[in-house]
């Protein structure tokens, strides 16, 4: 190592950091997903948010002491991001962690020796922050490491004390600030001018828990966490003004340059800001990819399609019109692939993923810049200068137009926009998405968590006993600790070991009975808390109690129709893999008593050829009767044997591996058969689509496929007792009754638009004649949408110059509108669409249409006179 470094990349830094711990007996750990095992958080966001059961006390570690260069997301303040020297979305924290091992003298001695002796920073250049009451820390960097007392800064609760949440592990922390203009001196230090100062260290002195009450008490274990941002770092070292400008994103924003046509050192801010966007987000979808999220509208999916749309948006504004991500996501995998080799893996399904995005939001962003045009004609139509807040949160939100946008548009046409309008609008969705999912809460199932220091983690017995004796260590009644409960009380209740399989790897857990002296109690479910089976059921004898000893029995139908669909789903991921695409990989599954369900990543629908196929294969397989070979190996050795990880789970130095030689070989903690041949028949029901880019297949397998068969047999014999046939005469008699019942609804049909021009000619002697135009307005009784628009285009016909309006109630809750201009109405400035789409409101909906002929509906029926009197009201005013 360098005592003095010129020039550091971003990856030596990286490697630097991990080197010089592991020499301090730290084990170097990879990187988690950006999918965190705790289900409180959206996204991993932090550099200890893997090592959360082990804080609370609630997992042992293998290790006293790591390192890691973990990936985090975050998007609480996407709005800062390229306006910001130091704003990201996707970010590596570099950190050092003690479980119990060495604590604050050690953690700042290091601190200090990797940030002065390694990366090379005078003592001039450095600063440092302690909490306000840590008269411990500051001697520490005062007196050991000789920092000057004007150079130790205390700071308060909410700037130097790490908490987890209102209650669980927390404790003072200390940071190490980088000083970019020592000569200004060492009075009126403020660490808050980050024009001066940057944060680049932090280490949190985990060494109490507070209680509900807020008291602090010292824990029995004190922890190390420890964060120093590698983009930061990056920036001081690289000497460059801002982190996006080291060799960790410029890479990436050059790209986007020379695609867009612009360089970035002579660009002005709006740009430079959009090229930084595009450098952030694409490395923050590269890795979400990666790490198997897909876009959609719902939770991780949906913070991707933000993102990528993000990226699609400042393309725009740079000027590049067509097609781009792909490339830049090339740089952005180029850069990373050596700490991070999955993107490189996953290279195909990221560039596939970013496509599809792309082209479906590039179509709607036409559609948005249409709505813009539109918006802007009504404005002006109604002699006002400014877009309203609504209108410009509206193109935001659902087309994707960024307020910036939205005003240059505006400003093109002697507009403004209700900037405050808008920010208010973005007020309310901030608060609707407040729950965040971003915060780190160590409190998961707080009562748990109080108990973890008193009560032993869970051991499964499952894979080899049916049933065993345990102790009952908690006994929870709504979430709340309790000593005993008694019959007919709903529980969750914590073994100290059990034969249960808890919810996990898409399989649901087992159900069964817990029993003792005088006490059944019927489990339900089983759901797993870090390492805690916490068994849901129902007390139906007795009064169960804390520490009673017990007797645990699963169901065994259950648990066998468990294992036969568990293994069904692994036989049919090799089947996929092997008849259509051996890139296919796994979005979901589940694994039930009664069928199992598998969502794979394939762009297209499989044909029923291909369905057909896979369905035989599984069945060849299953009567071949394959052998299962369970193994506990190390998870390298796994890999390299070609076993495949399921989606969503996480998995230590060791795992378990469920081997059907030459058929299947995965990476799994569920429960199976021991043979293939115990399965006894496999059956596909559907295959559907059931978001972009990802298809479904449900099926049955096992005992559940009697119960299928079953009711598809019952179902056969109540429609051949119905139509008095035949089973295999069903599908003729049906087609029959299709063409039967086509032929009656073409008539009906015809008798409809009959009646409805019936009674639309008596209308004829009501039109009135207002500016040398006729009016008619008037509602039709039961009359279909379809019959009443024929009515309204008659009427207009037979009067000439003029417009119609007709509305009428077709149904209970249904209200049809529809109006119909002549080209003279239009040269008055009236459009069909808008008009009756402002109408419709009152009944409560909307439409809309060409400017000729338009439709509306709404669902408050009471409201519809009031509607046609505004509707003629407002005719005759613009005509007249």
């Amino acid at each position: 190592m360098s005592s003095n470094p010129q020039y550091l990349s971003g990856n030596e830094i990286r490697n630097i950091f991990l080197d010089f711990f592991a020499q301090r007996e730290h084990q170097i750990l990879p990187s988690a997903s950006l999918v965190p095992e705790d289900p409180t958080v959206l996204l991993t966001i932090a550099g200890m948010l893997p090592f959360k059961p082990i804080f609370l006390g609630q997992r042992t570690s293998e290790f006293k002491r790591a390192t890691t260069s973990q990936k985090c997301i975050r998007t609480n303040d996407i709005e800062n991001v390229g306006r910001t020297k130091r704003h990201h979305t996707f970010f590596e924290m570099l950190g050092n962690f003690s479980f119990g091992d060495y604590f604050k003298e050690q953690a700042i001695a290091w601190g200090w020796e990797i940030s002065t002796q390694v990366f090379g920073f005078s003592p001039q250049n450095l600063v440092v922050s302690v909490f306000k009451d840590d008269d411990e820390a500051f001697g520490i960097w005062r007196d050991q490491i000789g920092v000057p007392v004007a150079r130790i800064k205390r700071l308060g609760e909410d700037d130097n004390f790490w908490v987890s949440g209102p209650t669980g592990p927390c404790g003072p922390c200390s940071e190490i600030y980088y000083d970019f203009h020592p000569e200004r001196g060492d009075e009126n230090i403020d660490l808050e001018d980050d024009s001066r100062f940057i944060e680049f260290y932090n280490l949190v002195f985990m060494q109490y828990n507070r209680d509900a009450s807020g008291s602090l008490t010292p824990l029995q274990n004190k922890n190390i966490d420890t964060g120093m941002g590698l983009d930061r770092m990056a920036q001081i070292l690289q000497k460059v003004p801002n982190n996006y400008e080291t060799d960790l994103i410029f890479p990436i924003i050059q790209t986007a340059g020379q695609i867009a046509g612009v360089d970035y050192h002579s660009s002005d801010e709006k740009t430079k800001t959009s090229l930084k966007v595009i450098g952030d987000h694409i490395r923050a979808v590269i890795h979400m990819i990666a790490d198997e999220i897909r876009a959609s509208n719902v939770g991780r999916g949906y913070v991707l399609r933000r993102l990528i749309r993000r990226v699609v948006r400042h393309g725009r504004l740079i000027g590049i019109s067509s097609e781009f991500t792909t490339q830049v996501a090339e740089t952005a995998i180029a850069l990373s692939e050596s700490a991070y080799p999955n993107v490189r893996q996953r290279e195909a399904a990221i560039k596939a993923e970013l496509q599809r995005e792309e082209s479906n939001f590039l179509r709607t962003l036409d559609r948005g810049e249409k709505l813009l045009e539109e918006i802007i004609q009504e404005v002006k139509q109604r002699g006002e200068t400014q877009i309203s807040g609504e209108s410009a949160f509206t193109l935001y939100d659902t087309y994707g137009f960024p307020l910036e946008l939205t005003q240059e548009v505006a400003e093109e046409n002697n507009l403004t926009v209700d900037d405050a309008g808008f920010n208010i609008e973005m007020q309310k969705q901030v608060e609707r998405a407040k729950a965040a999912h971003e915060t780190i809460d160590l409190t998961v199932q707080g009562s748990l968590d109080k108990l973890a220091e008193h009560i032993q983690v869970t051991e499964f017995l499952g894979y080899t006993q049916p049933a065993a004796t345990a102790k009952v260590e908690a006994i929870l009644v709504e979430g709340v600790s309790q000593e005993e409960a008694e019959a007919g009380t709903q529980v969750q209740i914590v073994l100290d070991k059990t034969p249960f399989y808890a919810e996990s790897g898409g399989q649901i857990g087992d159900r069964g009975y817990i029993s003792g002296d005088g006490i059944v109690v019927r489990v339900e479910d089983v759901k797993k808390e870090s390492d805690f089976f916490v068994h849901f059921g129902r007390i139906e004898r007795g009064t169960l109690r804390v520490g009673d000893n017990v007797t645990t029995q699963i169901d065994p139908a259950c648990r066998r129709r468990a294992q036969a669909n568990h293994t069904a789903t692994h036989l049919l991921q090799a089947a996929l893999k092997k008849i259509v695409d051996d890139g296919i990989s796994q979005a979901g599954s589940l694994v039930s008593f009664d069928r199992l369900r598998f969502d794979f990543n394939c762009p297209r629908a499989l044909t029923a050829e291909e369905v057909q196929q896979v369905e035989e294969q599984v069945n060849s397989w299953i009567a071949e009767a394959h052998a299962a070979k369970v193994e506990v190996l190390p998870l390298a050795e796994a890999k390299a044997r070609g076993a495949v990880a399921m989606f969503g789970e996480k998995y230590g130095d060791e795992v378990r591996v469920i081997d059907f030689p030459s058929v299947s070989m995965e990476l799994c903690g569920g429960t199976h058969v021991s043979n293939t041949a115990e399965i006894g028949v496999f059956k596909i029901i559907s295959e559907a689509g059931v978001a972009s880019g990802v298809r479904r297949i449900e099926a049955v397998s096992g005992p559940a496929i009697l119960d299928y068969l079953n009711l598809r047999d019952k179902v056969v014999k109540d429609l051949s007792d119905r139509f008095k046939v035949k089973p295999e005469e069903l599908p003729d008699r049906i087609t029959s009754l299709q063409s039967e019942l086509r032929n009656s609804q073409k008539e009906l049909e015809t008798l409809k638009v009959q009646l409805a021009i019936a009674k639309s000619d008596s209308l004829l002697q009501t039109a009135e004649s207002v500016g040398g135009h006729k009016i008619i307005v008037a509602q039709l009784e039961d009359v279909d949408p379809e019959s009443l628009k024929t009515a309204a285009e008659r009427l207009l016909q037979k009067i000439g110059n003029g417009a119609v309006v007709l509305g009428s109630v077709p149904e209970a809750g249904k209200v049809s509108i529809v109006a119909a201009f002549s080209p003279e109405v239009n040269k008055k400035g009236l459009q069909a669409g808008k008009f009756v789409g402002a109408i419709a409101k009152i009944c409560g909906g909307g439409g809309g249409g060409r400017p000729n002929l338009a439709q509306a509906g709404g669902r408050d029926a009471s409201k519809l006179p009031d509607a046609l009197g505004q509707a003629e009201s407002e005719l005759k005013s613009a005509l007249g």
